[in-house]
């Protein structure tokens, strides 16, 4: 359904699972690792909550302009330990083949500071536990945006 600048999709919840990630473990590449041996063409993250460190994350520019272009991202790259006040995120098929993961990560430093932005990877350091929630829809895969610069849902078909 289209609407005014808004777009959506009806879907019924699937499985749900509760995840359990162990210490040391790259916390994308398990959620990557569960989501292909479980067969899940789309999910969503409800909550996670635990500790990570080596935390890549990126973020937009202030002031940055569309479409959103690498120069205008900032890397940041957290040593840590860091506990985890959550992940949000969406898991969907990537266009042409495959999942795309994407997801974004809140955590706090020992100081109470909260850093947050698009992770790109994590490792697990005391636990992580998520709660995913499978969707069972279809007519959706991420692909580049033109206008905004960056991967996004795209719904396809009736």
């Amino acid at each position: 359904m289209e609407n005014k600048g808004l777009s959506y999709k009806e879907y019924s919840q699937g499985r749900r699972f509760l995840v359990k990630i162990l210490p040391g473990e790259s916390l994308v590449a398990r959620i990557a690792d569960m989501i292909k041996v479980e067969k899940i063409q789309a999910a969503v993250v409800l909550s996670a909550i635990g500790s990570v460190k080596n935390v890549k994350l990126k973020d937009i520019k202030s002031g940055a302009k569309l479409p959103i272009t690498p120069a205008r991202l900032v890397t940041h790259d957290i040593e840590g330990p860091l506990e985890l006040l959550g992940i949000s995120g969406n898991i969907v098929p990537a266009e042409g083949e495959g999942i795309d993961c994407h997801l974004h990560i809140m955590a706090s430093k020992a100081s109470g500071d909260v850093v947050g932005g698009h992770m790109f990877e994590a490792e697990v350091f005391a636990t992580c536990e998520i709660v995913l929630v499978e969707l069972v829809l279809d007519g959706v895969e991420r692909h580049l945006s033109k206008e905004g610069g960056t991967p996004t849902i795209f719904f396809t078909g009736a």
